[in-house]
């Protein structure tokens, strides 16, 4: 089935929604937005680039001339810049907000909070965004959809250890990151409505033009033509603003989550010790973000 076509059966207007998008900017949130714009949705840009968000906005406005947009800067790296962004969102009607963003491959520091950055910025972040506009969001009957990864299997998470500070592998700390974001949420929302976990498969992005340049000039050819391409990838997520995910319960490609329309499966990648131990501690790194304590 073609990607205009699966929208059409699959996802209602979103005409008189108020959407916001965390990196809509990057591969698959220009795509995302696009689409979001084609179904009448009002969108509010979240990005730390706003040169790109400008351009990404005069884009949209060009293609769809209805459509209505307002930015908001946000880098999640700093956290004064992330409550900043949340005050600005608690003013706006918000039906649904979308935890895009996110970073792999990139050099590695401490954060003024003290969390390791690719930390911060596909959790602590994230989640206190979360956990911050939860109730604004329900007010409404909106939806939160937050992009997972099948890099949140690739090592469990260690108390000792809580934001990989002390590994420099890249796939283990962002899928640390990802585990923590993912399984937090699920406990956030146990027993109510109005959570999507998605994953969009693997698709050709700057999150994956990590590798050395001579490699990734021989494998980036082959990467296009062996994923999806981001417009159909991020398929996944718009149907996460309208299908609610249980606990455990994720959003994504039905063939081995690489390929393929969205399909809905459990995940069996976390026990509920270690699922309990990542809500408390979320929970704390959530309270000490609100008194701008440092870890």
């Amino acid at each position: 089935m073609k990607t205009q076509s699966w929208i059409q059966k699959n996802i209602p207007s979103l005409s008189g929604k108020v959407i916001a998008v965390s990196g809509s900017t990057g591969g698959i949130g220009v795509e995302l937005c696009g689409h979001l714009a084609s179904l009448g949705a009002e969108l509010i840009l979240l990005d730390r680039n706003q040169g790109k968000a400008e351009a990404l906005q005069r884009k949209l406005e060009k293609d769809y001339p209805a459509v209505k947009i307002r930015r908001i800067p946000m880098d999640l790296e700093e956290m004064v810049s992330v409550k900043a962004a949340a005050c600005e969102l608690l003013k706006a009607p918000l039906d649904g907000l979308i935890l895009n963003a996110g970073a792999y491959h990139i050099p590695r520091h401490k954060c003024d909070t003290g969390l390791d950055n690719v930390f911060q910025i596909n959790f602590a972040a994230p989640y206190y965004l979360a956990r911050e506009l939860k109730s604004h969001i329900d007010a409404r009957g909106g939806r939160l959809v937050a992009v997972g990864s099948i890099a949140h299997n690739y090592s469990k998470t260690d108390p000792k250890d809580v934001d990989f500070s002390t590994r420099s592998k890249h796939s283990l700390a962002y899928g640390n990151a990802k585990r923590f974001l993912m399984y937090s949420l699920y406990g956030l929302y146990e027993g109510k409505e109005g959570l999507a976990v998605v994953h969009p498969g693997i698709t050709f992005t700057n999150i994956t033009a990590h590798y050395p340049q001579v490699i990734f000039a021989i494998i980036k050819h082959p990467m296009k033509v062996i994923f999806m391409k981001p417009r159909r990838a991020c398929l996944s997520i718009l149907q996460g603003l309208v299908e609610d995910c249980d606990r455990n319960q994720w959003i994504g490609p039905k063939w081995f989550d690489i390929w393929g329309l969205p399909g809905k499966r459990v995940l069996k990648t976390c026990d509920e010790k270690e699922a309990a131990w990542i809500c408390e501690t979320a929970e704390r790194i959530y309270e000490g973000t609100q008194k701008n304590l440092s870890f």
